[in-house]
């Protein structure tokens, strides 16, 4: 979900805000849930992450005119290829049958228009008003469900049933929000440089292009640091600053330790929406990894060398494999630093100047790595801390870590 803070300046971003895979591709998930949430809360919170705007439509319609765009030219064929995702249970047998036998044209804007109409366009939130006998997309916002929740794809690739928290690794938020015509040809040029699953929740505030991986929230019950710089306790700090200065939702943000004060609308649709956000969020447990993905054997064996010669543990402790209650990092001790491009530190930009270490429940499932992407696989990160922490492991060894990161 993503605004512009200064949409004047620099137009909006996607957030990279909060949730988790409710279940995995097999059906099971690690324990790290909070049991103790109420239902009925939970379910409310889940509400307003997969629906609620929080007002944004303000930003992406009246500024953006997204909207006007969608009506004319986004068919569900391009929106797929740009990573919307939909949610196959919202659709109607009548629909269904159409996708199956053809008769639904995937080609026309006018069939994304009643899959906004059905609610079913996962992220998306629009209102649909007929004049003079046609669909007409009157206003269009987003959700927090559109970076952080995607599709097991069941239906056909990109329409499936939802897997809230799941970060959308093929979702191209920058190419999307090029498409506004109210955007500078300047700045369409930074966020078409993003690619699919990068955005940037600081560049409208700062101005500064170091887009970061869109993250999993799963599995953050018990984690007081969720995001990678770790600047809020909670995940309402996050939710709040995402929802306001990255989605446009009305409501206030402030951090004195950035410098960011951003107010948008006369009203507040945000606050009292958090609690049960936050409710939702830490309800939800990292996936399992699906069966026979990994080597159990292999895996035996990475893990102690997790424990030991890799020296993995001294950071990546504990059941959530994580020491970010404990403590946080400079960034001269990540291996990912220096950023891609010449661009300045992530953490330099961020409340605390520092980060924290990734938890790693689930981490099969959302490549690529490090918070700016420069790893592509488990193997790329099993080797860059190889070389540039001088372990010594050797290609055996490097294997038989990764079958067990696979494992978790």
């Amino acid at each position: 979900m993503a605004i512009v803070a200064h949409a004047r300046r620099a137009g909006p971003l996607f957030a990279l805000v909060t949730v988790a895979a409710v279940l995995s591709a097999c059906g099971h998930s690690h324990s790290d849930s909070d049991p103790s949430q109420d239902p009925a809360v939970v379910k409310q919170g889940q509400d307003t992450f997969r629906f609620d705007t929080f007002g944004d439509e303000t930003f992406w319609t009246d500024t953006l005119h997204m909207n006007e765009v969608v009506q004319a030219a986004v068919d569900p064929t391009t929106a797929l290829s740009v990573g919307l995702k939909v949610d196959s249970e919202a659709l109607p047998p009548a629909v269904v049958q159409g996708i199956q036998n053809g008769t639904v044209d995937l080609k026309s804007p006018d069939t994304t228009i009643a899959l906004l109409k059905l609610n079913a366009v996962v992220g998306l939130k629009g209102t649909v008003e007929t004049q003079g006998g046609k669909d007409v997309l009157t206003h269009l916002g987003i959700t927090c469900a559109l970076c952080h929740s995607t599709v097991d794809n069941s239906f056909a690739p990109g329409i499936g049933k939802r897997l809230d928290g799941w970060p959308n690794h093929d979702l191209n938020p920058g190419a999307i929000i090029a498409l506004s015509p109210a955007l500078t040809a300047q700045q369409k040029a930074v966020y078409n440089s993003w690619g699919k699953g990068m955005y940037d929740p600081r560049f409208n505030l700062d101005g500064k292009n170091g887009p970061v991986v869109i993250p999993p929230a799963y599995g953050l019950a018990g984690i007081h640091k969720i995001t990678v710089t770790g600047d809020g306790d909670e995940i309402a700090y996050w939710n709040r600053y995402v929802a306001v200065t990255q989605m446009g939702g009305h409501g206030s943000f402030s951090d004195a330790r950035t410098g960011v004060s951003v107010t948008h609308g006369p009203d507040d649709l945000v606050s009292s929406k958090l609690p049960a956000l936050q409710a939702y969020q830490l309800s939800l447990a990292a996936p399992m990894p699906p069966a026979g993905s990994f080597d159990t054997a292999a895996a035996a064996r990475g893990q102690a060398l997790f424990n030991g010669k890799a020296q993995c543990a001294t950071c990546h402790s504990g059941d959530q494999f994580t020491d970010a209650n404990e403590r946080m990092h400079q960034p001269s001790e990540e291996v990912s630093e220096p950023e891609p491009n010449g661009e300045p530190s992530y953490a330099s930009r961020s409340a605390t100047k520092l980060y924290r270490t990734a938890p790693l429940r689930g981490v099969w499932q959302h490549a690529p790595y490090f918070h700016n992407g420069t790893a592509a696989t488990l193997q790329d990160v099993v080797n860059t801390y190889n070389t540039r922490k001088g372990l010594g492991l050797t290609s055996a060894e490097m294997s038989d870590l990764v079958q067990y990161l696979k494992s978790l």
